[in-house]
């Protein structure tokens, strides 16, 4: 019988019986079961929203159906919780169980793979199906966390070298501007491109926050193999239904992380058969003649945040940074909570 592993001592067993399979505990889970025989723990696994983990069974129990118990269990519990797709992320050599149990392999990179439950991937694709558009088609994809003129000229850039561009806006909600206001913002913003398709990327972007990294040992590259899931899972199943050729980033004059990712589509896209294409980056005032070089600074999100903290939607420099649709929002009345999050140091970045 499956069992809650609620108490310290179970918790402890649970942590033994991961780490003696030669995994690592990850204690920020919202539900850790296990089942018993014979009063001692033979099997466990988690569950942190639509992701199940740290799947692990005593070697004396494997071979039967503990881990279709397990993973039936937290499936019922995923869906409760009203997910309507659970995500599995595990060794490529243990990909077959899973997918015995009716999860589909989306991608594989490195030590690491990634399935799912529930045919998600399926019904996102076909939602977007009355954007598809033949011909050299191209992508972005962006956060906009909030939309810049500096997103703005990337999309316009990248537009005039596509038939079709589609700008994916990422969808997880890890940033100081929602998800369905960063998507109203780019959609907004990009209005008069007839060429380019906003939508938004599903939960088909893996965030550093959701890749659990149990499964890997301490010295794995984790963010590089994260990227690389990723962009793994974007080159083989969402490009070729988008007709995708290319896709277009900013070079990345400030985030290493956002450098690295950069870097890590320079290796996979290409032998996916994508083309990459780095746009540089446009200045604050790139348009005004005049100035000094001492003044020039990159237009980037984080500008436009730390104005908003510093001096309010009334900041001179947002005209320089966003367009007048974002200028408009942030001057509204709506955004006034995120801004006094971001002065209270609670806005969330990216």
């Amino acid at each position: 019988m499956i069992v809650d592993l609620l108490s310290q001592g179970d918790r402890q067993h649970a942590r033994a019986l991961i780490e003696g399979a030669g995994l690592s505990f990850e204690a920020d889970v919202e539900e850790l079961v296990g089942v018993h025989e014979d009063g001692v723990l033979v099997g466990t696994a988690a569950r942190q929203g639509d992701v199940l983990k740290l799947f692990a069974i005593d070697p004396a129990a494997q071979g039967g159906g503990l881990l279709g118990e397990l993973a039936g269990d937290l499936l019922r519990r995923a869906f409760e919780a009203g997910h309507e797709s659970v995500f599995v992320f595990t060794k490529p050599e243990y990909a077959g169980s899973f997918e015995q149990l009716n999860f589909e392999l989306l991608a594989t990179a490195g030590q690491a793979a990634l399935l799912e439950h529930g045919g998600g991937l399926s019904r996102y694709l076909e939602a977007q199906r009355g954007l598809l558009r033949p011909g050299k088609n191209g992508a972005v994809v962006v956060n906009a966390n909030p939309f810049t003129l500096g997103h703005r000229y990337l999309v316009e850039e990248a537009a005039a070298r596509c038939d079709t561009l589609y700008v994916f806006v990422v969808e997880e909600d890890r940033s100081a501007f929602p998800f369905e206001l960063r998507r109203r913002l780019v959609a907004a913003g990009c209005a008069d491109l007839q060429n380019v398709k906003v939508l938004g990327s599903g939960h088909y972007a893996v965030s550093a926050q959701t890749f659990p990294s149990y499964f890997l040992k301490r010295d794995e590259d984790i963010p590089a193999l994260q990227m690389e899931i990723d962009l793994t899972l974007f080159s083989e199943r969402i490009a070729p239904f988008f007709s995708l050729g290319a896709r277009f980033v900013g070079h990345e004059p400030y985030c290493t992380t956002t450098r690295q990712y950069n870097e890590t589509m320079q290796q996979v896209l290409p032998r996916c058969g994508l083309e990459l294409q780095v746009i540089e980056r446009r200045l604050v005032g790139a348009d005004q003649p005049g100035g000094a070089e001492s003044d020039k600074a990159f237009i980037s999100a984080t500008r436009v945040r730390q104005a908003l903290r510093e001096e309010g939607p009334s900041a001179p420099v947002l005209s320089q940074l966003v367009p007048p649709t974002t200028l408009a929002i942030l001057r509204s009345a709506e955004v006034q909570p995120i801004i006094e999050e971001l002065r209270q140091g609670q806005g969330r970045h990216s």
